[in-house]
């Protein structure tokens, strides 16, 4: 029984061997093919250490502005742009732009407020977001070097927010929707790099089919292409067949990087996907205009911003400074909220 079965196997796979083969192209993939950053309708809470799990990867929204020059400069621009009103209050400047940075990238900070021995609050300090959870009571838990965590009270942290219509324990970024072109981006960068630290620029199968082809000059050409790898290294052959055959030796192009992968086109495409993710005017950011208009007085696209979305971020801080009891009016921010119409001053 046994032998009639290993026959059977043996017949079959020799079966398979002689019919032709099928190649088979899978389904494209989705955007997200599992939905790994922005699906989420609840979050986690960690028992173990008593706080909440961020519902989006923070080491990603960490790393991103350095992986993307778009991302990465709008993030910072939006930041200044806001500091830069600041006049008073419990934090320094520098202080200011790390909170904004924070809220702007992470969508929530934790302030915390530093106080005398008498238990009065003297001056507030932006937590790392980065490292930041928000505990189980509303206080803040800071993730530190060798699985240690820093606790703060409920009563003595301010968590600013951008409010997320899903949950309302953490804030959520307002440029999610551009986060796959920013990495398409990348992608399409570090494929070029890829292109040319290998030296792959002889991107092309030579065929030889001439029986005439000398055996040393068939290893002559195996040296010279693989001689050919390297930067700058744009090598061209010379084959020369007494007698040989038409098309006895052919190239046969495997694709043409610099025409047909249309880089340029993906860099301007998800260039401008992120400038919309974060509503940032074009003429702001450095963004090349593409046509001979160009892109309009920069003045009053600054204009227009501030009063859309940089005084609305603004006031997410202030007034969450404004609603705690214990800040006294000292401390609390002041921002020059005018929009600066017309004016050339710095």
């Amino acid at each position: 029984m046994v032998d009639t079965e290993l026959t059977t196997t043996d017949q079959q796979s020799a079966e398979a061997e002689t019919k032709p083969s099928t190649v088979v192209f899978s389904m494209p993939e989705t955007v997200m093919p599992k939905m790994w950053l922005t699906d989420y309708d609840s979050l986690y809470y960690n028992q173990n250490d008593d706080y909440w799990e961020p519902p989006i990867d923070r080491h990603l929204l960490a790393n991103l502005p350095r992986r993307n020059a778009q991302h990465g400069g709008i993030l910072q621009s939006r930041a200044n742009m806001a500091a830069a009103r600041y006049q008073s209050g419990g934090m320094s400047a520098q202080q200011m732009g790390s909170a904004f940075l924070n809220l702007i990238q992470f969508g929530d900070v934790p302030l915390l407020k530093i106080r005398n021995g008498f238990n009065k609050v003297i001056r507030l300090f932006p937590l790392p977001s980065y490292r930041s959870r928000v505990t189980g009571d509303g206080g803040c838990a800071v993730l530190e070097r060798d699985n240690q965590i820093k606790r703060y009270k409920a009563a003595d942290i301010i968590w600013c927010q951008i409010y997320d219509p899903v949950q309302q324990v953490y804030g959520c970024p307002d440029y999610l929707g551009g986060l796959q072109s920013a990495m398409l981006s990348e992608d399409a960068t570090m494929f070029r790099r890829k292109y040319y630290i290998n030296g792959a620029h002889m991107g092309f199968i030579l065929y030889a089919t001439d029986p005439n082809l000398d055996p040393q000059v068939e290893v002559e050409l195996k040296k010279k292409i693989q001689e050919s790898k390297g930067v700058g290294n744009f090598n061209s052959l010379f084959v020369n067949i007494p007698g040989g055959k038409e098309k006895g030796i052919q190239i046969i192009p495997v694709g043409n990087f610099e025409s047909k992968d249309e880089f340029s086109q993906v860099k301007s495409v998800s260039a401008q996907d992120v400038f919309n993710a974060h509503r940032f005017p074009a003429g702001l950011g450095g963004m090349i205009p593409t046509n001979t208009a160009g892109l309009g007085d920069p003045t009053k696209y600054d204009e227009v911003y501030f009063k859309s979305e940089t005084k609305p971020l603004i006031k997410i801080m202030v007034d969450a400074v404004a609603r705690d009891p214990e800040v006294p009016a000292s401390l609390r921010l002041v921002f020059d909220m005018e929009a600066k119409e017309n004016s050339n001053s710095i």
